[in-house]
């Protein structure tokens, strides 16, 4: 009986360690691939755009002075409204300026006057001197006269355009069309000619932004326009603008690079540029902050692909392909600016291949993966910098 009841407990322990066995094996049993999305690159024409932070400046801005002196009478607008060339603005006490003026009507009636009578007494000498009546001496007295009530005459007709033109000028009327800033000085001051300010007048249509360009991208730009025949410094090359406002803002404002100044600032490499751009809608203020795109180059064909499909290996970017097998290998790129939402790849692709734009985490190289086929949209609209420093970042990493 004790025999039989060992053979039973050794046949339970060669079943439980079978089964040990068995469990063990099925749990060394290779995992299957991990499952990631593959897709071929974009490739499509392409433009590379350089962007650069900049600030709106008015194209023309004025002070509002006045060129007569005396005590301000009216003001004819609400601060900060829009305001059209020509119109009345401010208005000076007009009473010292018509009395001035009606002095001045005076004086030349009576310099008309006499010389009048100057050119008739000239005319009667030398009628006399001629029939041997009055003397040389005489007739040339009487030329002096005539001569001085000539001038007479013509400083008495200045005194009155003078008089005219500072009654004129009594009337403050807007330079330029444009948004007016607020009054500076009220109703009864005193305005001192030429020196008291009144308020300010920016033009806001065109408006004009500024913004420092690089040395690099600088000789670029110069031989994008020497090859559409233009020059840089001359009318900005022709070279086409797009300005977005605010963090994320999609809406792109037009406009073309009108002036590049023509010396490079040595203490920081740039050289100033401006952009012009058409503001009907008066969207766009002074001051204001942007980030404006210039055409890089000329079209060509380009192969993009998401950031987020881009692994870095030590000092160089790497893109995982998926090889016929499903096998992962990874291919060295240089990448390029960003553009339609994805990377510009300037080497290393061709857009042939299929490369793992999601689940990059879970690959290696030489490791096998179930891919999943997806197709990558012309634009990503999902992926837009979020802040001005992201498109500082994101420039940045295009060089």
């Amino acid at each position: 009986m004790q025999i039989r009841h060992s053979t039973s407990t050794l046949t339970r322990a060669v079943l439980l360690f079978v089964a040990l066995l068995a469990g063990a094996a099925q749990a060394q049993q290779t995992p299957p691939p991990p499952q990631v999305s593959v897709a071929k690159p974009v490739v499509r024409e392409i433009v590379d755009n350089d962007e650069f932070i900049g600030r709106f400046q008015a194209s023309e801005q004025v002070s509002i002075r006045s060129r007569v002196g005396g005590y301000l009478q009216s003001i004819n607008f609400k601060d900060g409204q829009l305001v059209k060339q020509g119109d009345e603005l401010f208005e000076i006490d007009q009473r010292p300026f018509v009395t001035a003026y009606n002095q001045a009507t005076a004086q030349l009636a009576v310099a008309q006057s006499t010389l009048t009578y100057a050119q008739s007494e000239f005319d009667r000498v030398n009628t006399l001197v001629k029939s041997g009546s009055q003397t040389v001496s005489t007739l040339d007295d009487r030329r002096k006269e005539l001569q001085s009530a000539q001038a007479n005459l013509q400083g008495a007709q200045a005194s009155v355009e003078r008089a005219q033109l500072d009654l004129t000028y009594s009337k403050i009327t807007a330079p330029l069309s444009g948004r007016i800033d607020r009054h500076l000085i009220s109703v009864g001051n005193l305005v001192q000619s030429d020196q008291t300010e009144l308020t300010t007048i920016v033009a806001l249509d065109p408006i004009d932004f500024y913004f420092d360009i690089d040395e690099r991208r600088l000789l670029n730009y110069a031989e994008t326009a020497r090859k559409n025949g233009n020059v840089l410094q001359e009318g900005g090359g022709g070279l086409k603008v797009s300005v977005r406002l605010g963090d994320r803002d999609h809406t792109k404002f037009g406009g073309t690079l009108n002036f590049a100044e023509n010396t490079i600032d040595q203490a920081t490499g740039t050289l100033r540029a401006r952009a012009r751009f058409a503001n009907p809608g008066f969207v766009l203020q002074p001051g204001l902050f942007g980030r404006v795109e210039i055409e890089g180059s000329n079209s060509y064909t380009a192969v993009l692909i998401p950031d987020e499909a881009i692994s870095a290996d030590q000092n160089e970017r790497v893109v995982y392909v998926l090889s016929p097998d499903n096998t992962v290998t990874t291919k060295s790129v240089r990448t390029g600016p960003k553009l339609y939402g994805y990377r510009v790849i300037r080497a290393g692709l061709t857009g042939d291949e299929q490369i793992v734009v999601k689940g990059v985490v879970r690959v290696r190289p030489g490791a096998k993966v179930t891919p999943v086929t997806v197709e990558l949209p012309k634009e990503n609209p999902n992926d837009v910098p979020a802040t001005a420093q992201e498109a500082v970042s994101a420039a940045g990493a295009a060089k």
